[in-house]
């Protein structure tokens, strides 16, 4: 028979799945009433009381850390940015918040610094809160750029399948990113990206006027999205060619996460 003390720690164990379940499923309160059999308001009590009582992370003195730093995004307007320690597998830092902040993610890259984390390189993707806040706390660290979520931005903003050639061109220039593996191949992808944007630049420039107003807008604006992340992204995407301990994407916090 168990004790009172094995059942209370079974239902804490019960209780922390159902959290587990909101926080890294997504799932909605609807469902986690009907399974766990909480009231609603049991269940906020209950994981507002988690969050709060969060377990302290050990900082972990490392050397030359390749640090993959992302934000994910749950319901009801929460974001938990991750800062993850690739060469040793270990989440260094983390903030619960409510989204991506310069202001916070300076803070946070200032203090894990401070606490003896030697960063080398951090792999992101691209936020503009990220690079600035990397910029301004670490100028003389190396930025990797994810070449996953340029592959999957990309692939959104030009559709599942383009009729338009250049948009077919490029669609398949982007998808061979991951098949860059070495200095040639880097030359040899830039290169292709190169030309197909000087072919197409005047088509990508292309703009509607409203002869009433004079206001202007770009008539290809998802493709020239495409284009000006792709160009703004080449100095940053192929650092981890010359070294290899540089992660070129953010997965391992995705598998972290899934752990």
């Amino acid at each position: 028979m168990l004790s009172s003390n094995s059942n209370k720690s079974v239902k804490s164990n019960n209780e922390l799945i159902w959290f587990h379940k909101w926080i890294l499923e997504r799932l909605t309160y609807r469902y986690l009433i009907v399974d766990s059999g909480y009231s609603k308001s049991t269940l906020e009590r209950k994981f507002k009381s988690y969050l709060q009582n969060a377990p302290a992370f050990q900082i972990k003195s490392h050397d030359n850390a390749h640090l993959v730093v992302d934000g994910t995004y749950f319901k009801g307007n929460l974001c938990m940015v991750l800062y993850y320690d690739y060469d040793i597998k270990y989440c260094q830092f983390y903030r619960f918040t409510t989204k991506e902040s310069y202001t916070e993610i300076k803070e946070d890259i200032q203090n894990i610094l401070s606490l003896g984390i030697q960063i080398k390189s951090i792999t992101c993707d691209g936020h503009p809160s990220i690079i600035k806040s990397i910029n301004d706390a670490c100028p003389d660290i190396i930025i990797q750029r994810c070449l996953v979520h340029i592959q999957r931005e990309a692939n959104i903003w030009l559709r599942r399948k383009p009729v338009i050639q250049c948009r077919m061109y490029l669609k398949g220039i982007v998808n061979k990113l991951h098949l860059v593996k070495n200095n040639n191949d880097r030359i040899y992808w830039i290169n292709l990206f190169i030309k197909w944007y000087d072919q197409n630049k005047s088509y990508i420039n292309e703009q509607n006027i409203n002869l009433e107003t004079g206001r202007k807008w770009f008539k290809h604006k998802d493709l020239r999205r495409t284009a000006i992340m792709i160009k703004r992204a080449i100095p940053n995407m192929f650092h981890y060619i010359e070294n290899p301990q540089i992660p070129n994407n953010t997965n391992s916090i995705e598998s972290f996460l899934d752990t």
